[in-house]
């Protein structure tokens, strides 16, 4: 209901989605979190130029930070260009810093960006999980059930 909620707003655009983060990763669970950009990025974000799929974030100094994404740059920022794959700061609470520092270092969880979007009013945001690397068995495991769920869905089809 509320992710309905989301996408009937004008102002909410998913921009970049990292959709292989489900299949190489068991996520135990995702926050949101502000991310710190220049101009000519958000201009390039809203033009739709940007790709999450090979980054990361960790936790450095105390800070959270989003390291080898890439936004592309912004053909018409001729003084103020942006670095591509800068580490951009990430922005959560006291809180929940402390929670993801505890995640990755004593607990092994890595933390994996999986959606790039603007919120409802119009800012970038973007949701990371906490996760843990799935094994190549879990892969093969999670590859047949959405198989079996696919070909199930195909037999309520024929029969109805």
């Amino acid at each position: 209901m509320a992710k309905q909620k989301q996408n009937s707003d004008p102002n909410y655009k998913v921009i970049a989605e990292n959709r292989r983060a489900r299949f190489d990763y068991a996520i135990e669970d995702d926050i949101e979190c502000g991310i710190v950009l220049e101009g000519s990025e958000v201009k390039s974000l809203r033009a739709g130029g940007s790709n999450i799929a090979e980054s990361y974030a960790s936790v450095d100094d105390g800070e959270l930070w989003l390291i080898n994404s890439y936004i592309a740059p912004y053909e018409q920022a001729k003084v103020f260009k942006h670095e591509e794959r800068r580490r951009r700061k990430l922005l959560v609470s006291r809180k929940e810093l402390a929670n993801l520092w505890n995640a990755t270092q004593r607990k092994g969880m890595t933390l994996v960006p999986l959606v790039l979007y603007f919120n409802h009013k119009g800012r970038a945001k973007l949701k990371i999980g906490i996760a843990k690397g799935k094994k190549l068995h879990d892969k093969r495991e999670t590859q047949a059930k959405r198989d079996w769920s696919r070909q199930k869905q195909r037999l309520m089809k024929d029969h109805s």
